[in-house]
């Protein structure tokens, strides 16, 4: 059994983490609040934009003078994987389905034939794939200096995926990233942004196009791909954000529990000596 010296140390020592894990909590608590304004505030101008995309892309069907980024290159031979997770851990399981996903739609394209490239962006991310999938590495995004995401941090990303395409280096490039739904529960999502994928929405059956339905897309769609990949890096940190202050409060009181598990067992122990000590003073007064 530990000595009274050591149970006391193990109880400081889980206090000082108690005190830790609960203001990381208070922190990614504060920090939750505005990422997830930020992520909601969001949701509206993307689906609108891909709901008026969509009407276009149904008038222009699989016209000859569609643009490439919607049509395609014709082929689905090699993908880009766009993987988003964070730059610090801490936060649970909220990377580890992120790359699980990603993990999994990499294998299922290997195991069919196809070539398979992947973009990190956030260090946990390049970490994790890196050990089984640094052969189809091809670049990381760093954002550790990123305080808050803005869209240039979006355009920035979006620049580099478009001229892979243009290039020929990708033919199909989906993005993964978690959805926020709440606190605990975060949804893991892929997403294919090239060529980009509409439901149709009726909406070019209301207006008239000026100039023609081509012309727009191929103006709107580089600014479509920006806002999606923006909208993903808001939901990121939304969910980033819930899953560290829900993964601290559980070690916040995970950490209660052992502190009174380790005092109880402290309390006894000191009592068990005094008893002893108690035992032995009386014993040695009636050998006098």
């Amino acid at each position: 059994m530990p000595s009274l010296k050591d149970l006391k140390n193990k109880i400081a020592s889980v206090k000082n983490t108690r005190k830790i894990t609960k203001a990381m909590q208070m922190v990614s608590a504060a920090k939750l609040r505005r990422a997830q304004d930020a992520a909601e505030a969001a949701r509206p101008y993307a689906e609108r934009m891909t709901a008026v995309m969509g009407g276009l892309a149904a008038s222009v069907g699989q016209s000859a003078s569609a643009p490439r980024l919607l049509a395609g290159t014709g082929s689905d031979q090699v993908h880009l994987l766009v993987v988003m997770t964070s730059e610090r851990g801490l936060c649970g399981g909220f990377n580890s389905t992120i790359v699980r996903l990603a993990r999994a739609r990499a294998n299922e394209l290997l195991g069919a034939g196809k070539t398979v490239k992947i973009l990190t962006v956030g260090k946990k991310g390049r970490e994790q794939l890196r050990r089984d999938y640094a052969a189809y590495m091809i670049g990381h995004v760093d954002m550790g200096d990123v305080k808050r995401v803005g869209y240039i941090n979006a355009q920035t990303i979006a620049r580099d995926v478009l001229a892979r395409f243009e290039t020929g280096e990708c033919d199909v490039v989906t993005i993964f990233y978690n959805r926020f739904q709440s606190v605990i529960a975060q949804i893991p999502t892929a997403l294919q942004v090239i060529p980009a994928k509409f439901e149709a929405s009726g909406v070019s059956a209301l207006y008239d196009y000026e100039p023609s339905e081509e012309g727009i897309l191929a103006d709107l769609l580089p600014r479509s791909i920006a806002t999606q990949i923006f909208t993903a890096l808001l939901e990121n940190g939304a969910s980033e954000q819930g899953a560290r202050m829900s993964a601290m409060d559980n070690a916040t009181r995970n950490a209660g529990e052992m502190i009174t598990k380790y005092t109880t067992i402290y309390n006894r122990s000191r009592q068990a000596a005094i008893t002893k000590e108690l035992i032995e003073i009386i014993s040695g007064a009636e050998a006098l």
